[in-house]
């Protein structure tokens, strides 16, 4: 399934006290493999950054000050996002600003029933736990060497390895780390390698042998077989 994972970085907390997006960053993945697609921008919000988002994201006013509006690139973030669902932390943060920009541009908000919340995720998981991004790096020993600030695009790229342990796991042995690739700024991210193949061959297992695992199952685990096979 076609999946974006988002991040924003933001002038301050509150689009309804009039703060706007100042950057950007999507990654799609497919059956929880990345595809190496991104989208990834930075605006100009047409207002002045509070000193307080500048200490979290390191962005200033005069790095944004050439940057293009959101409405510039509303067609090309609509067109990138699609239909798929949307996966952030702290997901009401993120769709509160993006359904402010493009309701002021009078385009349609994206719907909550799109949105996956893996805060929320994370809380079920680990009820009591700190679940901010950078625990849950930590708890699943994800790398947080490059993260000296918050970046939407890096962020991103974070959560999407969270999303992924929080959704069962590496058994498929992905690695999503970008090499290669250059952001709008000039700045080189790392292409996401492709795991396994999503979808697995199928089984080559021969009949008897089916036949002869049953067999044993039935023989020895009985009706407590994880296979879930029962004597007919």
């Amino acid at each position: 399934m076609r999946q974006i994972v988002l991040d924003t970085e933001t002038t301050g907390i509150d689009p309804k006290k009039g703060h706007r997006l100042i950057e950007v960053g999507c990654i799609e993945i497919d059956d929880l493999l990345p595809t190496g697609k991104t989208f990834h921008h930075y605006f100009n919000p047409e207002r002045l950054i509070e000193p307080d988002a500048i200490r979290v994201h390191g962005i200033t006013d005069e790095m944004v000050a050439d940057k293009p509006k959101f409405g510039d690139l509303a067609q090309a973030f609509i067109d990138f996002v699609g239909d798929a669902p949307i996966i952030a932390h702290n997901a009401s943060f993120d769709r509160g600003f993006i359904n402010m920009e493009l309701e002021r541009l009078g385009l349609v908000p994206t719907d909550p029933d799109r949105w996956v919340d893996t805060l929320e995720l994370a809380r079920y998981k680990f009820p009591g736990m700190a679940n901010s991004l950078d625990a849950l790096c930590k708890r699943y020993n994800i790398s947080l060497a490059e993260r000296d600030k918050h970046g939407a695009l890096l962020d991103a790229r974070l959560l999407a390895s969270v999303y992924l342990e929080l959704s069962g796991g590496k058994e498929r042995g992905l690695d999503l780390k970008m090499h290669g690739m250059v952001s709008e700024d000039g700045t080189e991210i790392r292409v996401m390698n492709h795991g396994q193949r999503p979808r697995p061959l199928p089984s080559h297992i021969h009949p008897q042998e089916a036949e002869a695992h049953k067999a044993f199952c039935l023989k020895y685990l009985k009706d407590q077989n994880m296979w879930g096979y029962t004597a007919s």
